[in-house]
């Protein structure tokens, strides 16, 4: 048992600042006073303590080649089957493979991530080599899976079925790349199986204006609207909105995740966070391709407030931008394969404790800290 004790405290699903004590007992945090203080004493005065990190969309596979491909296009980089990423996993080794994923994951926990969202490559071997290199780690990757199985213009729904539903025997979830690369009846296939187990359903939507025009084109549409219409759980990037998309997006409740670090790394555009949160979306905030960026959500979150005010003349609210590393999670469905935790009294203890340079204690979680100004990263697998 210890007590955080005189820390600024980022509490609740809102992140509401209150200075006062945490008690801490067998990884579950039992009481949250002021007067609180039991066990050992760990006074970290005026420094900012903050719900751990979620990563909410990552590629951990590409670790193995980090910065190769620089400047390519969106589809020369990720594109199945050809893309530089794809091709670098098909020759790859095993041990390569999850000797990068294990420092990928290493660098997280050091930054204060507890929770990552995977697009997992390579099938059931995949979803496998993730869960080897993460044994031992303070981490909780959540898996989602695909298989090849899923791609081209007229795949065999009857492999397509089986291929889902053994994946989802290892997997936390099913996400293929993008309808760019799948039927509309693979899209259905996934989402409804998903939805029957209780496991995550994700895809890629409008991360280029390009992919939008073409689903337009070819099926008088936007790749939005496909993905509120076949029930995805989780819609990445929603980088280039059409029309009515992000009211579409709001009116289901879809979770969304945007990442514009790796947007600007491949010059698609900039995600629309100042619309979002005008329409009670609440987004994720996930750091893409490791091959792109570093994980380090640190680094996402001074990034996309800066972005955000550059090309939207507009600062974002700081606040909401730490409830997308941390907290928003917590408001979706997803959250029962995710089961990451926030700052409230009977819940796993998994937090960090990080220095204060300013009054703001939004702002110095996503102006002013970094990895090495953390004290403490509290984790249900860790000890102080």
């Amino acid at each position: 048992m210890f007590t955080i004790s005189n820390g600024i405290i980022l509490k609740g699903q809102d992140l509401v600042p209150v200075r006062e004590n945490i008690v801490v007992d067998d990884g579950k945090i039992i009481e949250i006073a002021k007067d609180a203080k039991e066990g050992k004493i760990i006074d970290v005065d005026g420094a900012v303590v903050c719900p751990s990190f979620v990563n909410g969309h990552i590629h951990i596979g590409d670790s193995i080649i980090m910065d190769e491909g620089y400047g390519l296009s969106l589809a020369e980089m990720v594109k199945p089957p050809n893309g530089v990423k794809h091709v670098a996993l098909s020759n790859a080794e095993d041990e390569d493979i999850i000797n990068a994923m294990r420092q990928s994951m290493i660098e997280m926990i050091d930054s204060g991530t507890t929770h990552f969202i995977d697009y997992r490559e390579g099938g059931i071997k995949g979803v496998r080599l993730l869960k080897e290199a993460a044994q031992g780690l303070p981490i909780k990757p959540v898996i989602l899976g695909r298989d090849d199985s899923f791609y081209g213009d007229d795949p065999d729904l009857g492999k397509v079925k089986k291929a889902i539903r053994e994946l989802l025997k290892v997997a936390d979830g099913i996400a293929p790349s993008g309808f760019g690369e799948i039927t509309p009846e693979v899209a259905d296939l996934i989402a409804e199986e998903c939805n029957k187990q209780g496991k995550i359903s994700s895809i890629h939507v409008a991360e280029s204006e390009s992919n939008q025009i073409e689903s337009l084109n070819n099926n008088n549409t936007t790749e939005i609207a496909k993905g509120v219409r076949s029930g995805f759980d989780q819609l990445v990037h929603l980088t280039n909105p059409k029309a009515n998309d992000l009211e579409m997006v709001a009116e289901s409740n879809q979770n969304v995740v945007v990442c514009p670090r790796a947007n600007a790394t491949l010059s698609v555009g900039v995600p629309p966070l100042h619309k979002m949160l005008e329409l009670g979306i609440k987004p994720l905030l996930g750091s893409d391709n490791v091959m792109l960026n570093s994980p380090n959500m640190f680094r996402e979150l001074e990034f996309t407030n800066k972005i955000m005010a550059v090309y939207y003349k507009s600062c974002i609210d700081p606040k909401e931008l730490v409830k997308m590393a941390t907290t928003n999670v917590c408001g979706f469905e997803i959250n029962n394969v995710v089961e990451k935790s926030m700052i409230l009294e009977d819940h796993p203890a998994e937090f960090i404790v990080s220095k204060s340079f300013s009054n703001n204690p939004y702002l110095n979680i996503c102006n002013r800290a970094e990895t090495k100004n953390i004290l403490y990263t509290i984790n249900k697998k860790l000890n102080v």
